[in-house]
C-alpha cells in the first residue's frame, strides 16, 4: 500500500500506546467476572437447545436455576457436569427436566470435581471441534471459488421473514454482491436470551436465530456453487445475547459478524461491565472460527458531526483494535468501521472524506476496512442520494477499502426494493471497474487540504486516547467523550446479569479457547 499521507509517526505512537492503556485497564477490570449470556453460552456447547412450553429457551431455564440458588460464581459448567453423573441423563433431558420443576442442579449431592472436568471437557471439546471443521470448510470453499476483488461488495437484506431475506440475498448475489447481511429484529440486542428456530416476523429486520443462520447459508452456499463465488454471510454478534449468537454463526459458518465493544453501551445503554465482559468471550469464538469482526464506529456519526468529531471514530477503533487482539483475533480479521457522513453542503467535503478513509487505511494497513455509505445526510432526493453513494464509493476505491456496505438510493425512504439494490451494485462496480488504480496514480500535497485534515484529526485523536486513558475508558463514557452519549458504569441495561466470578470457577469453553488461540 502506499502511504500517499505523511503520517506523523510520534502521534501515531503516543495513540497506540494510549490505546494499549486502555485495554489493559478494561481486561483487568473484567477479568474477574463472569455473566449471564456466557454461562448460556457454555451450556449450549454442551449440547442443550431449544425451549420450553412457554418458548423460554432452555439454556437461559438451566443458567436461571444456578442463578437463583446464588451459585452461578461457580461456573454452570460444574453444576451440569455433576447433574449428568449424578442422573446420568443427558444434557438435554436435564435441561427438561430442571424446566419442568423436577430438578435443581444445585440441590444434587456434589461429585469429585476431577470426575466433573474430564465429562465436560469432552462435551465441549466436541463443539470446538466443530467449529474448527466450519472453519476448515470455509477455507476449502473460499479456496475452490472466487472471493472477488476489493472492495467487496456488502449488502443488506431486512424483510422479517427469513425465507423472503433468502430470496432476496441469493438474487443480490447473482447482480454481483459479495457478501450478504441480514440485518436483525429491531431491539433484539435488548433480548436476554436467542428466539429459537425459523422466524417470519420481524420489525425493521429478521430475527438471529441459529436456524436462520443454517438456512441462509445453505441457500448462499447453493447460488455460490451457481455463481462460483464465494458468497459471503453476515449477522449481528451484539447485546445482552452476543456470545450466544457468537456461537451460533461459528457452528453455522458465518463469515463476519457486527461485533463492536462500545455499541451496545452507548446506542443501548446496556451495562458497560456487562458489554465488555461479554464482547470478550465473543471475540475469542469468533477469532477460534475465523470470523471477521465489523466494529461500529460509523454510528458515532449518526449523532455527531462528521467533521468535528472525526477524531473519536479513529480513537475507538484504536481501542477496538486493541481489545480486539486481547480476545485473540489476528488484524486480518478486525474490520474497523467508518462512514462516509460529511454533509454534502461543506464545501471540500469529499476532500475531508477522502483524508479520513486514507488516514484510516495507513493506521491500520493489515485490518480489512468496513466502510458505511450516507445515511444521516440522505434527504429522499433519490437522484441526489445516487450521487452520494457515488461519490462514497469513488473514496473507497480511492484509499483501498475492503469492506463497501453499499449505500440505497432511497436510503430512509422504505426498505429497499430489488431494483433499488441493483442498481446500487451497478453503481458500485461502474465506479470500481473505471477508478480501480487511481490510487496508484495520484500523490496529495503536503501542505495541501487533505494533508492538513489528517495531521488534525490525528492529532485531536492522540489529545483523546491520551485524555480517556488517564480517566479509564468508563470513566470517559459516562463522561460523553464517545458519540456525545453519556452512561454511567452502575447503570444500563443487564447489570443484574454480571456476576463475580469465586476461586473455583469453572468455565471449559473459555479454557479451550485459550488454550487454542495461545491467550
Amino acid at each position: 500500500m502506499q502511504e500517499k499521507l505523511k503520517i506523523d509517526k510520534q502521534l501515531e505512537k503516543r495513540c497506540r500506546n494510549a490505546a494499549r492503556s486502555i485495554a489493559d485497564d478494561i481486561q483487568s477490570r473484567i477479568e474477574g467476572y463472569t455473566t449471564t449470556a456466557v454461562e448460556r453460552t457454555v451450556i449450549r456447547t454442551l449440547g442443550v437447545d431449544g425451549v420450553s412450553n412457554e418458548e423460554i429457551p432452555l439454556p437461559n431455564v438451566v443458567v436461571e436455576d444456578v442463578k437463583r440458588a446464588g451459585k452461578l460464581d461457580k461456573g454452570a459448567a460444574y453444576w451440569f457436569g455433576n447433574a449428568m453423573l449424578e442422573t446420568e441423563k443427558s444434557p438435554q433431558e436435564i435441561a427438561e427436566a430442571i424446566d419442568r420443576g423436577e430438578l435443581s442442579l444445585t440441590s444434587l449431592p456434589e461429585r469429585n470435581f476431577k470426575e466433573i472436568k474430564q465429562l465436560i471437557d469432552s462435551r465441549v471439546a466436541e463443539t470446538v471441534n466443530k467449529i474448527e471443521g466450519s472453519r476448515e470448510a470455509r477455507k476449502d470453499l473460499q479456496e475452490r471459488f472466487n472471493l472477488g476483488p476489493k472492495p467487496w461488495l456488502y449488502v443488506i437484506v431486512a424483510t422479517g421473514n427469513i425465507y423472503e431475506d433468502l430470496r432476496q440475498a441469493r438474487a443480490a448475489a447473482r447482480e454481483g454482491a459479495d457478501i450478504v447481511a441480514v440485518i436483525r429484529s429491531t431491539a433484539q440486542s435488548l433480548l436476554d436470551y436467542v428466539p429459537y428456530g425459523a422466524t417470519t416476523e420481524g420489525f425493521g429486520g429478521t430475527y438471529a436465530t441459529q436456524e436462520n443462520f443454517r438456512i441462509m447459508r445453505e441457500g448462499l452456499d447453493e447460488v455460490g456453487e451457481e455463481i462460483g463465488r464465494y458468497i459471503q454471510l453476515v449477522n449481528y454478534c451484539s447485546g445482552l445475547a452476543m456470545p450466544e449468537i457468537a456461537i451460533m454463526g461459528a457452528v453455522e459458518r458465518l463469515d463476519m459478524m457486527l461485533n463492536d465493544a462500545m455499541y451496545g453501551i452507548l446506542f443501548r445503554d446496556i451495562n458497560m461491565k456487562r458489554t465488555f465482559i461479554d464482547q470478550y468471550f465473543s471475540r475469542m469464538i469468533n477469532s477460534y472460527a475465523g470470523i471477521i469482526i465489523n466494529t461500529g464506529e460509523d454510528n458515532y456519526l449518526t449523532t455527531a458531526d462528521a467533521k468535528e468529531e472525526a477524531h473519536t471514530v479513529v480513537a475507538s477503533q484504536f481501542i477496538n483494535r486493541e481489545l480486539a487482539i486481547r480476545s485473540g483475533l489476528k488484524p486480518e480479521q478486525i474490520g474497523l468501521g467508518h462512514a462516509f457522513e460529511i454533509d454534502p453542503d461543506v464545501e471540500d467535503g469529499f476532500l475531508l472524506e477522502v483524508a479520513q478513509a486514507q488516514m484510516v487505511r495507513q493506521l491500520f494497513p493489515d485490518c480489512p476496512l468496513k466502510y458505511m455509505p450516507p445515511t444521516k445526510h440522505m434527504t429522499g432526493d433519490i437522484f441526489k442520494g445516487h450521487l452520494q453513494d457515488g461519490l462514497f464509493n469513488l473514496a473507497s476505491v480511492m484509499t483501498g477499502q475492503e469492506i463497501q456496505l453499499l449505500g440505497m438510493l432511497t436510503e430512509a425512504i422504505h426498505t429497499p426494493f430489488l431494483h433499488d439494490r441493483a442498481l446500487s451494485i451497478e453503481n458500485a462496480r461502474y465506479i470500481f471497474n473505471n477508478a480501480r488504480h487511481l490510487g496508484d496514480e495520484i500523490v496529495f500535497k503536503q501542505d495541501g487540504i487533505i494533508q492538513k485534515r489528517a495531521d488534525k484529526v490525528l492529532s485531536e485523536t492522540a489529545i483523546m486516547l491520551e485524555e480517556v486513558a488517564e480517566k479509564g475508558l468508563m470513566g470517559a463514557i459516562e463522561e460523553g467523550m464517545f458519540a456525545g452519549i453519556s452512561r454511567t458504569i452502575s447503570g444500563g441495561k443487564g447489570v443484574e446479569g454480571v456476576i463475580k466470578k469465586g476461586e473455583d470457577y469453572y468455565n471449559p469453553f473459555l479454557d479451550q479457547l485459550k488454550e487454542g488461540l495461545n491467550i
